[in-house]
């Protein structure tokens, strides 16, 4: 592994590549200092689109290390980027916690990149830079503020989305927009996984690209958000993954796709909670509800009310699980029925 370069600082003309560290970089005048604040994939593509941009990056921040190393810190180092890996940046009171508003000030940071970050920065970190900062959000904004914006308008059914690219104030979401990017279609089978990894990431890599650009040749224009067009939605939590038999089909299928992959639209089968995943709809037949109707090698089949809906994996007892081999597992017949899920 590459050393680090304390304080961010570069040589002025470096070799370099994305994948082994083998290109040529210099920066120019104009370039911006960012730190970069996300997580993967998002974070990952803007670093490297930003380099291509000749910009300099002085620091990337990347959610702590887990089970495995982090894919953003991982990535961040190989270019041999000054890393820091921290979960928490302000107090329970929103005050900047000091080593790490200390560690901050010491890159000289022109403008922070927010690229799907999900933690708490205070306003001495937000504000801090000339040119502040800008964050990614994942619908065209004032609509669908909030941290899991993209599951619900899967819940909801809204036929299409988009990216924000806003600088944050002291509301949730509710700063002046610098770029937006609409008309993406929500697919019939598309998750909120699908959503996001498939059509928004790669936009919205695109839209803070575009924003940083505007910033830094002074043609960026901000937008004031209608207020009167904003809707708010908070997490989705178990209550709200809950299914509903009596509900009609379109509504329960909506729901599995938005909880998938979290936090996973759940029923009931005794005592054992189920959580569904990979779901399909098909309409029409009169299935009685929350009834196992076939299994194959693609997965179940349950009844909903005015349709069926093929499962391809659930989570019960032993973690994520292809469908049919949890009911071949435990003996499940065809034409048992599942309860709604639990409050």
């Amino acid at each position: 592994m590459k050393k680090e370069l304390l304080g961010g600082v570069r040589p002025e003309n470096k070799t370099e590549d994305h994948r082994n560290c083998v290109y040529t970089r210099s920066y120019s005048k104009m370039s911006l200092r960012l730190a970069i604040f996300g997580q993967a994939p998002i974070a990952i593509e803007c670093i490297n689109k930003l380099i291509d941009a000749n910009h300099e990056i002085v620091v990337v921040y990347a959610p702590e290390d887990g089970g495995r190393p982090d894919a953003l810190a991982q990535h961040a180092r190989e270019l041999d980027l000054q890393v820091v890996q921290r979960r928490y940046f302000q107090s329970k009171k929103g005050e900047a916690i000091p080593n790490a508003l200390n560690e901050y000030k010491t890159h000289n940071v022109e403008l922070n990149v927010l690229a799907s970050f999900t933690y708490f920065l205070p306003a001495e970190i937000t504000d801090a830079p000339i040119h502040k900062s800008i964050c990614y959000h994942p619908s065209l904004l004032p609509l669908y503020r909030g941290g899991n914006a993209l599951q619900w308008q899967i819940i909801d059914g809204a036929p299409e989305t988009g990216v924000s690219i806003f600088v944050p104030d002291t509301g949730v979401d509710t700063g002046p927009i610098v770029n937006q990017k609409g008309g993406v279609t929500i697919g019939a089978t598309d998750t909120t996984g699908s959503l996001f990894f498939n059509k928004l990431a790669p936009l919205g890599v695109q839209a803070i690209l575009e924003a940083v650009s505007s910033i830094e040749s002074k043609t960026v224009t901000y937008k004031t958000q209608d207020q009167s067009q904003a809707t708010f939605q908070g997490l989705v939590k178990d209550a709200d993954a809950r299914i509903d038999f009596k509900q009609p089909a379109e509504a329960i299928d909506r729901l599995v796709r938005g909880c998938d992959p979290q936090p996973g639209a759940h029923i009931q089968d005794g005592d054992q909670l189920i959580r569904l995943y990979d779901a399909s709809l098909e309409m029409g037949g009169d299935a009685s509800p929350g009834s196992l109707q076939y299994v194959d090698e693609k997965g179940i089949v349950i009844g909903l009310r005015g349709g069926t809906l093929r499962l391809g994996r659930i989570r019960a007892d032993r973690g994520k699980e292809p469908a049919q081999d949890y009911v071949r597992r435990l003996e499940i017949p065809i034409g048992h029925v599942f309860d709604s899920g639990r409050l």
